[in-house]
């Protein structure tokens, strides 16, 4: 079972497995349809595409939400079934750049209950880069059921947050660009800057130039120098809109980590009240 990350070189071999699913979770921010249009042309043989926007999100509610609010668990549940998720089915998982979608799927998978997700190391470009075998074949997945075994605790409000933001005990860890962090040169949000008590974690930071996710021990030695004694568990991670923030819960579990806490509204949900407290520089 796999359930953090796999290589190139195993999931060749398990193409056209009944019992494995793969997904293409390729996305651009600026035009929501491009990668689903670049899926068609090319993908990975057996490849079902995930839409961050239709697929991985629910409803935006303009004023309240963030840009990609966490859909209804059951009606997720549900999507995840009709695309032939069975108790026992290995998924995997890639995008084009370096993993930042496909590992909200991933944690999403893990919220429901099912831990036989991996992300694709290297993602897209991995897989091209050694001239493995595509596909333009959009599959029929015939639908299969696991257990909804939704995960207590995992996701907090920004109530929860506010609380978070002056407590020791517990870490706020930001996994946009230090840039964004510090209120510098915010491309997304109207409002700059980050959540009073957050420590800058970009999750680019946990993959080489490459593509490939740092050693684990070396993610490991990063992630407990920001927690700095804080456990694991008590830390929440947020971001723009819930999306690279399961970047780091991924690197997370890979080093070795338990399950830490997702704020899935982010930023993009923080700024909505102006009554909510914002920093900038550096924590």
């Amino acid at each position: 079972m796999h359930q953090t990350l796999i290589d190139c070189e195993t999931l060749l071999a398990h193409l056209g497995h009944s019992d494995w699913v793969i997904f293409d979770c390729r996305f651009d921010l600026s035009d929501a349809d491009a990668k689903e249009r670049d899926y068609r042309a090319g993908h990975i043989p057996g490849a079902i595409y995930a839409n961050l926007s239709r697929d991985l999100s629910g409803p935006v509610i303009p004023g309240k939400s963030g840009r990609n609010p966490l859909p209804d668990p059951e009606s997720l549940h549900r999507r995840f079934c009709n695309w032939g998720i069975g108790p026992k089915v290995q998924v995997v998982v890639y995008d084009s750049g370096p993993g930042s979608f496909a590992a909200r799927l991933w944690w999403s998978l893990r919220w429901l209950g099912h831990e036989r997700v991996a992300v694709l190391e290297g993602g897209w470009k991995a897989w091209n880069s050694q001239n493995l075998p595509l596909s333009t074949e959009v599959p029929k997945p015939v639908p299969w059921r696991f257990p909804l075994q939704l995960q207590e605790g995992w996701v907090v409000d920004a109530e929860t947050v506010l609380q978070a933001s002056t407590n020791p005990e517990v870490r706020l860890i930001d996994g946009r660009g230090a840039d964004r962090f510090r209120g510098e040169n915010e491309t997304l949000d109207p409002v700059a800057g980050h959540i009073p008590g957050a420590r800058s974690l970009p999750s680019l930071s946990n993959v080489g130039k490459d593509g490939q996710f740092q050693d684990a021990e070396e993610l490991r030695k990063k992630f407990e120098g920001v927690l700095a004694g804080c456990a694991v568990e008590q830390h929440i991670s947020y971001c723009g809109s819930g999306i690279t923030a399961c970047h780091n819960l991924l690197a997370m579990k890979h080093a070795g980590f338990a399950a830490g806490r997702l704020y899935p509204g982010s930023w993009s949900e923080w700024i909505t009240d102006p009554k909510r407290p914002i920093a900038t520089g550096v924590a």
